[in-house]
């Protein structure tokens, strides 16, 4: 009983984090929209927002792991929101320059600062409790971050999309700097606490060695890419993040282009976040009791299949609702496709995490292809066509794909 006490404290801080994580990423739809018409971009230039804020998991995947060796797992965890805080202070000038370069500079640095802080905390979620207890542990931060995206649409959504429209540019540039200061200041609040904070056990990274290299017969293998069922994992979490950006990001903007009012538009991000955390329930009640991970996310994958083409072949709120729904199928994904990718790979595991980090890269280029095509076609609603392929790819990854251990 006092065990279970003990990882009480450590757990709530680490809840808190997976909140921050979720509210400064998902909020990331709404300044899509806010963006597009405070500077009057096109769909692609759009979504320079989602390539800067992601583009930086690819950059620092790496340089991350370094940083926690050097500081420790603890102290990592200050340095990201540090970082963090350094982005978020940044919107302030961007908005007094009114220069959306700027804006993006300040969003790259909340990604690398969110890069770090990611690295450092999932550790945690494993060893604060039971082992076989984490994937509910991991569930659980999961309904905080989703929970997290859903406060912040609907609270930056109301200050940045509200129905008053603003007489100029820096009238509606300087909506956004309260809330980011603010941000800021939450930030550096948290990195101070956590620095302080005596219930964080630190993470021992010997003792994780030794518990990825028991009995794995991989001692022929010289290289990472000798392990297609991690290839293609990178690849098939490169399309699920992708998806997961496009459906999250884009509806929004997405409904704002169908003519459906800002002051409405702002909350459809939210019915995504909805559709996820409740397939977030439905996994914690599923699996594995019921269904494996593998065959739910052969589900998810037809799942999206099925309800992009329903949401490009529809019209109206039955279309923005499909895309919705999407959330739905992507959120058991990056759990289920996480333990196939890394499977069997023993001394190559970390390396495998650091290439599976940098799968999230597809959450940066994905967006800036659907834009570009949305652009070109002149059509926000027809671009959708793009993810079929890609949930395609994602089923035969949960077919087969992860079962290949030898090219």
């Amino acid at each position: 009983m006092n065990k279970q006490n003990s990882y009480l404290g450590p757990l709530l801080i680490i809840g808190i984090l997976f909140f921050i994580l979720g509210f400064v990423t998902w909020v990331n739809g709404t300044l899509i929209a806010f963006f597009q018409k405070a500077f009057n971009l096109d769909n692609t230039s759009s979504y320079l927002v989602t390539f800067a804020f992601f583009i930086s998991y690819t950059v620092m995947a790496i340089p991350s792991s370094y940083v926690l060796k050097k500081v420790g797992f603890k102290n990592g965890m200050s340095v990201g929101l540090l970082v963090m805080a350094v982005g978020t202070i940044i919107f302030a000038p961007a908005a007094k320059m009114a220069s959306y370069p700027m804006f993006l500079v300040g969003l790259f640095s909340i990604g690398i600062g969110l890069t770090i802080l990611q690295t450092a905390i999932n550790p945690y979620v494993t060893i604060l409790g039971p082992r076989e207890s984490a994937a509910q542990r991991i569930s659980i931060m999961g309904l905080a971050n989703k929970g997290a995206g859903i406060i912040s649409q609907v609270v930056i959504g109301g200050l940045l999309l509200s129905g008053t429209a603003a007489a100029s540019q820096e009238e509606e540039l300087d909506k956004v700097v309260g809330p980011y200061l603010i941000l800021t200041a939450v930030l550096v609040g948290l990195a101070l606490l956590i620095r302080l904070s005596k219930g964080l056990p630190e993470v021992d990274e010997e003792e994780e060695d030794t518990v990825e290299e028991v009995g794995v017969a991989n001692t022929k293998k010289t290289s990472v890419f000798q392990f297609p069922n991690l290839v293609l994992g990178v690849i098939t979490l490169f399309c699920y993040v992708g998806v997961e950006v496009i459906a999250g990001d884009t509806i929004i903007a997405y409904g704002v282009s169908l003519g459906f009012p800002e002051e409405e538009a702002r909350l459809f991000g939210t019915y995504t976040l909805w559709a996820m955390m409740i397939g977030y329930v439905i996994g914690i009640i599923l699996i594995p009791k019921f269904v494996s991970q593998q065959v739910w996310l052969r589900f998810s994958a037809i799942l999206g299949i099925v309800v992009t083409i329903i949401a490009v072949t529809t019209t109206g709120f039955l279309s923005v609702l499909c895309i919705a729904i999407l959330g739905l199928a992507h959120a058991v994904m990056w759990g289920a496709i996480w333990p196939l990718a890394i499977e069997g790979l023993g001394k190559f595991v970390k390396t495998g995490a650091a290439l599976l980090i940098m799968g999230i890269s597809g959450g940066a280029i994905l967006p800036i292809v659907y834009g570009s095509i949305a652009d070109s076609i002149g059509s926000t609603q027809q671009a959708y066509w793009m993810m079929v392929p890609l949930y395609m790819f994602i089923l035969y990854y949960a077919i087969s794909g992860h079962k290949k251990h030898s090219w």
